[in-house]
């Protein structure tokens, strides 16, 4: 189905699990396409499709096919009526019909960004261990996670007047920095390691720009116009798509344990931890309110801050030897925001200093939990004190009497 007509030169279209944009003037393409990928000029399609379930769905016969990715898309072209045609094409698992679309303007320039996208198992930061290791035409398997978990960004960016081959590349560049900066804000854990994901191990790309007209632009970063607008029209429509496939929003984000989901602890495993370390009144308290614990927004802003400050000392911008003294004035301040209890900082900071289960750790996780515990207990303690002063002078003056105060 036809969806839209971009520049005049740009069609889009959406079969079932099959989006496509047709060329219909001759574009310059770069992408990341097993096959017709690299930097070409004779392409009629880019495609990107859904290839498979996102999780648990293993075909054999799809890995075999994959080998041959000429031979594939050719059957998938001829499937959707472009026998014949010559395409570069991105696959992933995730839906097509959460495709989404950014746009963005400045004079004469026109870019379109067209994403789809997940993170939930696959996604990693440059530089963390590796799956496979290839060789001889061969993927020999090292690490826990690869390509068969589900989680890939794919994005295909259109411009509307010429660029160089070199502007191209730098086009790529600008686009993988507008994702990476997208998952930093909304802090998604890598799989591999303890830190941010700055993409997933199967992201793919293509850049696409009419191959003749005017004269052709040299520049898309950073200090361009054009770099401007790839920028955010890539960062919004990942954004987008990352809402529909995994739900992932900034309001989501705004919780304790998804922050510390990259340090092994999920919401619902943080909040069965503070519980364990609770009176068995307190501790079911907590499990019977697990989205207040975990999601109040001065919690979370103190946890955050205490995160922040770990990845601080494991970049190296903060010593090491600093680490203990952070943890145990940073939790403290995490106690204070669940008690609300402003007045205790300095009695959570003594307790959180005394506490054996966190003292040494360089993890924040247990600074976390005995913070979060320290301040559960306390929570209703004014309040408990309060009630108990009501019924007291109930007690004193009698019934009767209140009620004449009322």
């Amino acid at each position: 189905m036809l969806l839209k007509t971009y520049f005049d030169a740009l069609e889009l279209h959406r079969d079932d699990k099959f989006v496509s944009l047709r060329f219909l003037r001759p574009f310059r393409v770069i992408s990341t396409s097993p096959a017709n990928g690299g930097v070409v000029d004779d392409l009629a399609v880019v495609f990107n499709h859904q290839c498979c379930e996102p999780a648990g769905h293993q075909m054999e016969q799809l890995m075999r096919a994959h080998r041959r990715p000429l031979l594939y898309n050719a059957y998938l072209l001829a499937d959707h009526g472009l026998a014949g045609r010559t395409a570069a094409g991105l696959g992933t698992a995730a839906n097509m019909n959460n495709l989404c679309i950014a746009e963005e303007r400045s004079r004469e320039l026109h870019v379109v960004a067209f994403a789809t996208g997940g993170v939930e198992g696959n996604a990693a930061r440059a530089g963390d261990p590796a799956s496979y290791y290839e060789y001889d035409g061969r993927f020999e398997r090292k690490g826990p996670v690869g390509p068969d978990t589900p989680g890939t960004i794919n994005v295909m960016v259109a411009v509307n007047t010429p660029m160089t081959e070199g502007a191209l590349v730098r086009a790529v560049m600008t686009a993988t920095e507008a994702k990476t900066s997208l998952l930093q804000e909304l802090s998604v854990p890598s799989r591999q390691s303890a830190s941010i994901a700055t993409g997933t191990g199967t992201d793919q790309i293509a850049v696409m720009a009419p191959a003749d007209g005017a004269p052709p632009l040299t520049s898309a970063g950073h200090h361009s116009v054009l770099g401007e607008m790839i920028g955010n029209a890539v960062y919004c429509a990942i954004k987008d798509t990352l809402a529909l496939q995994n739900g992932l929003t900034p309001i989501r984000q705004c919780s304790c344990g998804h922050l510390l989901e990259r340090f092994g602890v999920a919401p619902d495993a943080l909040v069965e931890q503070v519980a364990g370390r609770l009176p068995e009144g307190a501790a079911a308290l907590a499990r019977r309110n697990r989205h207040a614990l975990d999601r109040d927004p001065l919690t979370v802003a103190a946890t955050a801050a205490l995160i922040h400050l770990h990845d601080q000392v494991s970049w190296g911008v903060l010593p090491e030897t600093c680490w203990e003294e952070l943890a145990t004035r940073h939790g403290a301040q995490i106690a204070v925001a669940v008690a609300g209890r402003p007045d205790r900082y300095a009695d959570y900071g003594v307790l959180l200093a005394d506490d054996d289960s966190r003292r040494g750790r360089t993890s924040p996780v247990p600074t976390v939990v005995s913070a979060l515990s320290l301040g559960f207990a306390d929570k209703w303690e004014s309040t408990l004190d309060r009630l108990a002063g009501v019924i007291a002078a109930v007690e004193e003056t009698g019934e009767a009497a209140c009620h004449d105060q009322a």
